[in-house]
């Protein structure tokens, strides 16, 4: 089920509600929470179709992605009010509470719900993202130089293809070495996506929105929902010491490894990282120590 859900005066986001397909009489809802500038699209749908073997999962675009509200240079918002936007989809949806899975910015979304409405939170997984304020240690890389460099032609005005160009170089950085990278696939994915939404443009509106009230590592320590951190050895924008220090960060952190892993989810990782989130959804991990 789609809908349009409104979020603040004039801003609208469009989010879709996918029912379970297994035998559970009850499932549980999981919240999927995708990166900056990406469109709820960007989730494979072998991933979603593994998680609703076991879930209702529901997942949405941000403002200025997709179907959503297209309207930062007229109202513009700060990065947290995007975390903000995520328990507003649950409260259209009528969840209470649900699974909370975070992927790079919404990694981040999903650190500000638990510390700001931690009832709404089962569990949390989140992946290729960095602590609250962790950009300030001097022992926690910064995103690579050839990505920072992609980068500063983020919002450049292109035609359609030489966007579609873009997308598959930008993913193909993403996507690190230590697994195949499919162009093709991506490509593809990104003509979804721009069907989706309409529109080929990308404003960086996230790149660009105020990150007011992102400093609140400290309050990591005080996180009592079990909370899952995925590590991507190969992702140029969040290398290892962040997932590390993330889940050392947190009260009820725990740490697993997905090898060859990028920013992206590669048709490589889909099994492994859909197995990584079930086991915590489900309960199925180890106690903690």
């Amino acid at each position: 089920m789609e809908r349009l859900v409104d979020v603040a005066p004039g801003v609208r986001l469009w989010a879709e509600d996918l029912p379970a397909t297994g035998s559970d009489p009850a499932p549980e809802p999981v919240l999927l929470v995708m990166g900056a500038n990406a469109s709820g699209l960007t989730w494979p749908d072998e991933l979603v179709a593994r998680l609703a073997e076991r879930h209702r999962v529901i997942r949405y675009d941000h403002r200025d992605t997709g179907r959503s509200t297209w309207a930062f240079d007229e109202r513009p918002y700060a990065i947290a009010e995007l975390a903000r936007d995520a328990v507003a989809v649950l409260d259209a949806f009528d969840v209470p509470r649900a699974h909370v899975v975070g992927m790079s910015l919404g990694g981040v979304l999903v650190q500000l719900m638990l510390l700001d409405a931690p009832g709404r939170v089962a569990t949390a997984t989140v992946f290729c993202t960095a602590a609250l304020g962790g950009y300030g240690s001097p022992d926690l890389p910064p995103p690579s130089a050839e990505l920072l460099a992609l980068w500063e032609h983020m919002a450049d005005p292109r035609d359609v293809d030489a966007e579609l160009d873009w997308r598959v170089a930008h993913w193909r950085l993403l996507s690190g070495t230590g697994t195949p990278f499919d162009a093709d696939g991506f490509r593809a994915l990104e003509r979804r996506v721009i069907a989706h939404a309409g529109r080929h443009d990308n404003t960086a509106a996230h790149a660009r929105a105020a990150q007011d009230g992102l400093d609140r590592g400290d309050e990591l320590a005080a996180v009592e929902v079990p909370v899952l951190v995925v590590e991507a050895p190969e992702d140029p924008i969040n290398p290892p010491p962040h997932s590390g220090h993330l889940a050392r960060a947190l009260g009820r952190g725990r740490l697993v490894r997905i090898p060859g892993m990028g920013h992206a989810i590669t048709g490589t990782v889909v099994a492994p990282l859909a197995a990584a989130i079930l086991t915590q959804t489900t309960g199925a991990h180890a106690p903690q120590r």
